[in-house]
């Protein structure tokens, strides 16, 4: 088993646009440090400078009050950065890796949080999965469903397997057999089969195999799992992932604007 670490979740909020963050959310993820990206994203004939003069004091005042409840709620790591974008996805992904980020939570309502389903793609990052997985989770009384979709019947057997692995992996890392179920899905569409089922969960969690977010996240599956799910959806990013050439950086305290 890899030794214990800090992970670390990326939750963007646009705090000017009427978004929270759900108690139940807080809660959850009180026990794993998280990075509040307070965005604002600006038309292109805006600039950065413009908007951060005229909405920076109110965003700031809003997402102070959001670090305030998650550090209320417990949790001893909670840092916030406030950024004016033209593009929040490039932010996001960005932002992310600046801060290494394991997992970005796009977030949702969430009135009852019981239950969590992980969409499996295949084997790739599912040790790193687990870890996340089981330092958000080891505190609290949260289910974990771990879902795979196949093909067709002569691929039963592998997915089966899969599932088997993405259990033990999680038992390995401390979480108790009893929370830890399985559900496989055969001949069907992926990501219609996965928003069937995250119906009835409470939490969305895919594993990024791509080594963009951005793709990930907004251009492949996942863009529509974020979209359609009314569930909060926490993306697991690859441990491979780099800043691309050119990117800026953000002022981590106040108001770096992006362009």
């Amino acid at each position: 088993m890899a030794p214990p670490r800090d992970y670390r979740v990326l939750i963007p909020i646009d705090v000017l646009g009427g978004e929270s963050v759900p108690r139940t959310i807080v809660d959850a993820f009180a026990s794993v440090p998280v990075v509040l990206l307070g965005y604002r994203e600006i038309p292109d004939q805006t600039g950065t400078d413009q908007a951060r003069d005229q909405y920076a004091p109110r965003m700031r005042s809003e997402l102070d009050d959001v670090q305030r409840t998650f550090e209320d709620a417990g949790c001893l790591d909670v840092s916030t950065r406030l950024v004016f974008t033209h593009d929040r996805l490039e932010t996001f992904e960005r932002v992310a890796v600046e801060t290494d980020c394991d997992g970005v939570l796009l977030v949702n309502p969430a009135p009852v949080l019981e239950s969590v389903l992980v969409a499996i793609r295949s084997d790739v990052n599912l040790e790193y999965i687990a870890q996340l997985l089981a330092a958000l989770v080891a505190d609290t009384d949260l289910e974990v469903t771990f879902f795979h979709v196949v093909s067709d019947e002569d691929d039963r057997d592998r997915g089966t397997e899969l599932l088997d692995d993405a259990t033990e992996e999680l038992i390995e890392h401390g979480i108790d057999r009893d929370r830890v179920d399985t559900v496989l899905s055969v001949d069907g569409s992926p990501t219609r089969e996965i928003l069937d089922v995250a119906s009835e969960y409470d939490l969305l969690v895919v594993g990024e195999s791509r080594p963009s977010i951005r793709r990930f996240i907004f251009r492949d599956r996942a863009k529509k799992l974020a979209r359609k799910t009314v569930d909060p959806v926490l993306v697991i990013r690859g441990e491979y992932l780099e800043v691309e050439d050119g990117d800026e950086s953000t002022d981590p305290e106040d108001g770096g604007g992006d362009s």
